[in-house]
């Protein structure tokens, strides 16, 4: 137990879940029953767990070296050889479980994940270290719909919103961290740009993808998603004119906003 509850830890376990619960989610707004939508949300865990447990593997001396005590590589509670393990396993599950899916929606759901391992492997420390947020965020809607028999592509305004959201998302996961990464070499996009910088921008890539979601569907816009699209450009504005903290927090909202007009949206 004390392994499977450090292996539990490393895997990131919140964006694994958020993300698995957002696939599932989605799966059911595309249509599927659920043996399908189960096979979607295994497929996108397993692939979320190896993103996360090659995270700690590749980063377990830079963890080391910052003193990450929340980090059971780092502490020693956890080994080298029970994470390689795990993370060959899961490898394998979501290649097996992606099949499963069919050819263009593991060829999606392939694209997703291998933007996490890109992200792990390196573009983590580049000017585009956006990218794979980006991509695999814009791939997260496409599996469940190419999962679908016959395959077809979700409505663009999906993927659009997907690709904005990972894109924030991607900024305000980094940004609690940029002191750590600085010492440690790590020089992405948001590193560069300063945490008052990023904080802005992760506010006005995240109100687009709520503009985008409310008004991408056409048709009638309900009344709700106008109150939406307001309230986040209201909590955009008061969180800009203010200092320290207040943009990463506005920009956390915000991504709350996206995903649940993203899902009622989709249905």
């Amino acid at each position: 137990m004390p392994v499977i509850t450090a292996l539990a830890r490393a895997s990131h376990p919140a964006p694994t879940v958020v993300v698995t619960a957002l696939a599932v989610l989605l799966a059911v707004g595309a249509g599927h029953g659920p043996g399908g939508t189960l096979l979607v949300g295994l497929a996108v865990l397993t692939g979320q767990l190896s993103i996360g447990w090659s995270n700690d593997l590749l980063d377990a001396a830079r963890d080391r070296a910052v003193g990450r005590a929340d980090k059971p590589l780092a502490t020693g509670v956890l080994s080298t050889r029970a994470v390689a393990l795990a993370l060959g396993l899961t490898v394998a599950a979501t290649v097996a479980l992606s099949l499963a899916l069919g050819v263009r929606a593991a060829l999606a759901h392939l694209l997703l994940v291998g933007g996490g391992w890109a992200y792990n492997l390196g573009l983590k420390s580049t000017v585009v270290s956006w990218l794979p947020y980006v991509v695999a965020f814009a791939a997260l809607p496409v599996v469940p719909w190419l999962a679908l028999d016959p395959p077809v592509l979700p409505p663009w305004w999906m993927p659009a919103v997907g690709g904005l959201l990972g894109a924030g998302a991607h900024v305000v996961n980094v940004l609690p961290d940029l002191d750590d990464d600085a010492a440690t070499g790590v020089r992405g996009l948001p590193h560069r740009l300063g945490a008052r910088a990023s904080g802005v921008l992760a506010v006005v890539v995240l109100l687009t993808g709520t503009a985008v979601a409310v008004l991408g569907p056409g048709g009638p816009v309900p009344a709700w998603a106008w109150a939406v699209l307001a309230g986040a450009g209201v909590l955009a504005v008061v969180s800009l004119g203010r200092p320290g903290r207040a943009p990463f927090h506005a920009a956390m909202a915000i991504a709350l906003a996206n995903v649940v007009v993203l899902l009622v949206r989709a249905a």
